[in-house]
């Protein structure tokens, strides 16, 4: 562990000559990711730099112990070594959890998808549900949430919309979010007051760079359209909306929501990438039977992995046995105390694994 460090520390002296590089300045894409690289080492480094300061402590006064003719002093002495010696423990604890490799998937941006799945109409609303609630964390994060296409019902639900959203660690917080989510709650058109079932799948995407996936022009058709729903003047006048097709997968990418056709061919190539990277990590994995993929990480999205119990405010995440009654407040896009048990729970397996 602690040669892994000293490479780490070297790494971090790296990281601060290239952001003092006038040359790195012009290159706001790479200066951006310097300063996280800085800032996780950064966070890693200074628990080291703790730890090294509680082992020299330890030292001291186990000199102390030693020389010390006053019992009461040495008794002190000792109560305090047990404090400092279960801190050293605290701290060697988190480094192990520093040093476990990240995912580089967890920078990237997402393209985030939701459809309505068994259920009919109440799913499509719950799918709506489940919309704004990722909407308002993203608002919450700070983060930047734009529609790529969407595919409402008339009655205010979502048969499947998609979306794209930007900014820090957006793939490492919502990635636990990918998979089957079932809602139980008396819907508005049952007049019995009868409690249904229907649920809603959720895909979480790391967004792509070009760099990464290469895409040749030959192999697109790309179909223009009048848009539908909400978009102005525009709607069902001109062929604005945009459909892309891949033609040696058949993965298909669309987007209505910009009034102009460049700009949906712009969000519409964004989406297809994202599907693309998917599909080839998928392979990737598949190939890799050996590594470990726990459900946490990448759970499977035919399974259900979390339930939303209205009539009780309840919400369960069913990979960790988590279960909370503050569904109101999760539903409006408090999702914290959601997402960071899933995280932590993921952590501590790699580090059982590393």
């Amino acid at each position: 562990m602690f040669e892994r460090l000293k490479k780490i520390r070297e790494r971090f002296d790296e990281v601060n000559r290239l952001l003092n590089d006038p040359s790195t300045a012009s290159s706001p894409e790479k200066y951006r990711d310097l300063g996280k690289e800085h800032r996780e080492l950064s966070a890693l480094l200074r628990v080291h730099d703790q730890y090294r300061k509680v082992e020299r402590d330890i030292e001291e006064m186990k000199e102390l112990i030693q020389i010390s003719k006053d019992s009461e002093v040495r008794e002190l002495a000792e109560s305090e070594m047990v404090k400092m010696e279960e801190n050293l423990g605290v701290l060697q604890e988190e480094l192990k959890t520093l040093l476990v490799p990240k995912d580089p998937d967890d920078r990237k941006n997402v393209i985030l998808e939701i459809r309505a799945g068994t259920g009919g109409e109440e799913a499509a609303l719950f799918a709506a549900n489940l919309l704004r609630m990722y909407t308002r964390f993203a608002e919450r994060k700070g983060w930047k949430a734009d529609l790529l296409d969407v595919n409402e019902t008339g009655r205010g639900g979502v048969k499947e919309v998609v979306m794209s959203v930007s900014g820090e660690d957006v793939y490492g917080t919502l990635k636990f979010e990918s998979g089957v989510h079932r809602v139980q709650r008396v819907p508005e058109t049952e007049a019995s007051g009868r409690v249904h079932t229907s649920a809603a799948s959720v895909v979480v995407l790391p967004e792509a760079e070009d760099v990464e996936v290469e895409i040749n022009p030959s192999d697109l058709r790309i179909d223009v359209y009048r848009a539908g729903g909400h978009g102005g003047q525009n709607v069902n006048k001109v062929e604005t909306a945009v459909r892309i097709t891949h033609l040696p997968t058949g993965i298909v990418a669309q987007c209505q929501d910009e009034r102009s056709q460049h700009q949906n061919r712009i969000k519409a190539m964004k989406f297809l990438r994202a599907r693309l990277y998917d599909k080839m990590q998928a392979e990737q994995e598949a190939a890799i039977t050996a590594q470990r993929r726990s459900m946490v990480k990448r759970g499977d999205r035919s399974d259900k992995i979390r339930t939303y119990n209205f009539p009780q405010n309840r919400i369960t995440d069913h990979r960790i046995s988590l279960t909370l009654y503050n569904l109101v407040e999760i539903i409006e896009g408090k999702l914290e105390k959601l997402i960071e048990p899933l995280r932590l729970a993921d952590m501590n397996e790699r580090v059982k694994a590393g």
